[in-house]
């Protein structure tokens, strides 16, 4: 399914069903030129990224010396969250941590923030999103036929980590997003989970509940308000050495038992279906493609050693029949319902109100604000 028809890079594994994909005259890849000429700039897996991190946490440490914390993490349970947790405290920071239940936890995922949270002896704080509101949101996604279905997981942990950080006073976010394993993300295969007016867009038309307890943030204050009026600011630690995945993995097991999901993102029960089934078959987007890619571009796989693991099925048939019967149940539809949701044509998000016309306005004013100081104003990400 995922690979039938399709023109595949000479370099990475990223192919066609990309639809703005570019090769050049040797077949290779818009996104490999992007990360030679732009991402790459950003990664720094050496001893420079070293100086550059030790100088970060220094900074963090100082402005937080005052505080009970001074930065805050979003735990999941993955494997880059975890990771980068036990590296904090190996560095003496003082995170916060914040675990956000959406309701899609599988049981390893609750296994391994217990292991992580006690090794390191931290401060948890788990903010159970309202499961009435959650279940409303997630079948009104559902019936919106979109691409990124994780929305309602993905806004309510950005959401809730942000306003966590507003309340504690913190001004530092850790994030595990890492450049070694993400650096190849096709815009046309998903839109961002921030797009709060997307968001209420598509439950207002299919929502059938008010969403009293789920809080959103909307595109000024996570443009503005957070970035430059608050002063917040992110690390993404993982960038500024020699990630490697496999390695990362390896040294959990050896240090806290962690236990490997099997997929990426599999700690979400929706977003292993999500993932592996929904996107495939409704879109034919197989997210392995873009994951094996970055790691290619980072030397931590071969093309080869990638086109086979693309051969391997996505999904166990029968894990396949327990998740739709689980997700199904959770969401009070028939498996049937849920199959006919799933196999309904696929609608680009941009058929409900969006942030796109506000967000351009926003970009030209933060150019223009470049141009007159001469400096190159980041927004928080």
């Amino acid at each position: 399914m995922s690979n039938k028809n399709y023109q595949m890079c000479v370099r990475c594994v990223m192919d066609t069903s990309d639809s703005e994909i570019v090769f050049d005259e040797k077949g290779v890849c818009s996104h490999c030129h992007q990360f030679d000429d732009e991402t790459s700039k950003r990664w720094f897996p050496n001893v420079e990224g070293q100086t550059r991190l030790s100088e970060a946490f220094d900074r963090i440490k100082k402005d937080g010396l005052n505080n009970d914390y001074d930065c805050i993490i979003g735990l999941s349970g993955g494997i880059d969250s975890s990771y980068l947790a036990l590296m904090l405290k190996d560095r003496g920071l003082r995170p916060l941590v914040v675990h956000v239940d959406g309701g899609w936890n599988s049981e390893l995922a609750v296994y391994n923030i217990e292991q992580v949270v006690k090794y390191c002896n931290y401060d948890l704080h788990t903010h159970v999103i309202n499961w009435e509101e959650m279940r409303d949101l997630q079948l009104a996604y559902l019936k919106s036929h979109v691409a990124n279905q994780d929305v309602p997981q993905d806004h309510a942990f950005f959401s809730s980590l942000y306003h966590f950080a507003v309340s504690k006073k913190i001004k530092h976010v850790i994030s595990g997003g890492n450049i070694a394993t993400e650096s190849v993300f096709p815009r046309t295969w998903h839109h961002s989970a921030m797009d709060a007016i997307n968001l209420h867009a598509i439950h207002k038309k299919y929502g059938t509940i008010q969403l009293h307890n789920y809080k959103t943030i909307n595109i000024f204050q996570y443009y503005l308000y957070y970035p430059y009026l608050y002063g917040m600011k992110t690390l993404r630690p993982l960038n500024f050495m020699d990630y490697n995945k496999s390695k990362a993995l390896a040294f959990l097991e050896d240090t806290i038992g962690y236990k490997d999901y099997g997929n990426k993102h599999s700690e979400s029960v929706f977003t292993k279906f999500f993932q592996n089934y929904y996107l495939p078959k409704k879109f034919g987007y197989d997210k392995r493609k873009m994951h094996y890619s970055s790691m290619i571009l980072s030397g931590q796989l071969s093309r080869e050693e990638a086109k086979q693991k693309l051969e391997q099925q996505l999904y166990d048939p029968r894990e396949l029949v327990e998740d739709q019967e689980y997700i199904a149940k959770k969401l009070r539809i028939s498996v049937l319902e849920l199959k006919e949701l799933v196999e309904a044509p696929g609608v680009a998000y941009t058929k409900y109100k969006n942030w796109d016309s506000t967000f351009n306005v926003l970009k030209k004013i933060q150019h223009f604000a470049e141009k007159v100081s001469g400096k190159n104003i980041k927004n928080y990400n």
